[in-house]
């Protein structure tokens, strides 16, 4: 009993002396900011957590954006035992204490136990498997946050008993909401302060939060927490003050994780799609966020390779040499190397005819294997070979008119294959066009 009042004291005080974006938590549905696209009162979930019958569900998605908030609205709304263990901390004896309370509840009382994990994507594939057949017959009822693709990170016999909801970036407006709600409330905002926000300020703040109200809340506290009192008495939070508490604005970048690939993603695509601005853009993004310049010049070599290839010879020459110039060069000044590169690749005319290519070959090697080489091209230089009459009838094509000659390359097998069909871009058409000139005059 008295381990009952201490615990119950210990909790008070935590959320009274807790940072502001925990106090700030929204406790109901309608307290929520953003998220319509799960929450509207049309939607799946808002109306199972009306209802109280929430099935296991997994809430991915980037930081501040609401995936703790949503499982505390579902434990002060449920009928449910409610737990909750944190993946980074909880190993298998946690879990088993947490089944046996459950299986203890549910034969004592008939309730089941909704067992919120957060960052579920650090458990390991064991201790996933060990959740598994409890959450298959109903001994628990899970709920997942996880700031990783769950797909990727979460057991799939746990995905396929789960629906995944995927939460976005709060709108600035919403966040903007957010702010001034908390500078004002008194019981559990900054509003015992006396505190005003200013407009531009408060733009600010929400501006370069990027839709992580957790980031914008704690700029709000520190500035409330740090700045001293106007004439008026009032604490004013000014784009000064504000800017001080943010010092850089919040890019959502993981490198292991989602938004690491989309980035990439959208990069390779600007300079494949010939748009140079938006690839700079994303440069920018991968650089401002601590990307390796190796990793990012290593793309570039490949695009320049696979999406420009012959159109313009030269892009893979200048792709290589920022590759090797930015690692004798280092930041900040590296960065100019892959501007350079990067508006150079996403400039030039493109072709993929070599990476066509290639690709049909080794699906037509992978297919037909180890088709005979006709015994002209074979090397007639080593021990025995002339006797067995390797290399017998070639044709030196430097003897010939133009430097060529027509003869049987490729196996017999594969006689009239094309592989390489160069472009109607760039320098292509001079390939092509000499390619035609010298077949023809044969």
């Amino acid at each position: 009993m008295d381990m009952d009042l201490f615990e119950y004291m210990r909790t008070t005080n935590m959320e009274k002396e807790s940072p502001l974006a925990a106090r700030m938590r929204p406790r109901t549905l309608e307290e929520v900011v953003g998220q319509e696209h799960i929450l509207g009162k049309d939607k799946l979930l808002y109306r199972a957590i009306k209802a109280d019958k929430v099935s296991s569900v997994i809430f991915y998605g980037p930081p501040g954006t609401g995936k703790t908030t949503l499982a505390k609205v579902i434990a002060n709304t449920t009928s449910a035992e409610f737990t909750q263990i944190n993946a980074t901390v909880a190993g298998k004896k946690d879990m088993e204490e947490v089944v046996a309370k459950a299986k203890d509840i549910q034969g004592m009382y008939g309730k089941r136990t909704i067992l919120f994990i957060d960052e579920i994507h650090r458990f390991n594939k064991s201790q996933q498997d060990y959740l598994l057949p409890f959450v298959e017959d109903g001994t628990l009822i899970l709920i997942g946050a996880t700031t990783e693709n769950p797909y990727f990170e979460v057991n799939g016999a746990l995905i396929s008993r789960s629906i995944i909801f995927e939460l976005k970036p709060i709108p600035m407006e919403g966040v903007k909401k957010l702010i001034q709600t908390a500078v004002e409330d008194s019981e559990r905002g900054m509003g015992a302060y006396n505190a005003v926000i200013e407009e531009d300020a408060l733009d600010f703040l929400a501006d370069l939060s990027g839709g992580d109200a957790r980031h914008a809340l704690n700029a709000v506290e520190l500035g409330v927490m740090t700045t001293n009192r106007g004439e008026d008495g009032k604490i004013h939070i000014t784009l000064e003050v504000a800017q001080e508490c943010i010092q850089k604005r919040a890019v959502r970048y993981d490198k292991t994780g989602d938004n690491h690939y989309d980035t990439v993603s959208a990069f390779i695509k600007s300079m494949r799609g010939s748009d140079p601005d938006a690839a700079v853009y994303y440069l920018a993004r991968m650089l401002y966020a601590g990307e390796s310049v190796t990793f990012i010049a290593r793309r570039i070599m490949i695009c320049a390779a696979e999406d420009v290839g012959n159109a313009d010879p030269n892009a893979l020459v200048v792709a290589t040499n920022a590759s090797m110039a930015v690692e004798r060069v280092g930041m900040p000044e590296a960065q100019i190397i892959l501007s350079q590169a990067v508006s150079y690749v996403a400039c030039a005319p493109k072709s993929n005819a070599a990476c066509k290519a290639i690709g049909a070959a080794m699906e037509t090697v992978g297919r037909t294997g180890n088709l005979p080489i006709p015994v002209h091209l074979q090397d007639a230089h080593y021990k025995g070979a002339a006797k067995l009459g390797h290399g017998t009838g070639y044709k030196y094509a430097h003897d010939y008119p133009n430097h060529y000659v027509k003869q049987q390359y490729l196996p017999y097998e594969l006689d009239g294959q094309e592989f390489y069909k160069p472009s109607g871009n760039g320098y292509e058409v001079k390939i092509r066009e000499h390619m035609q000139k010298i077949r023809e005059m044969c």
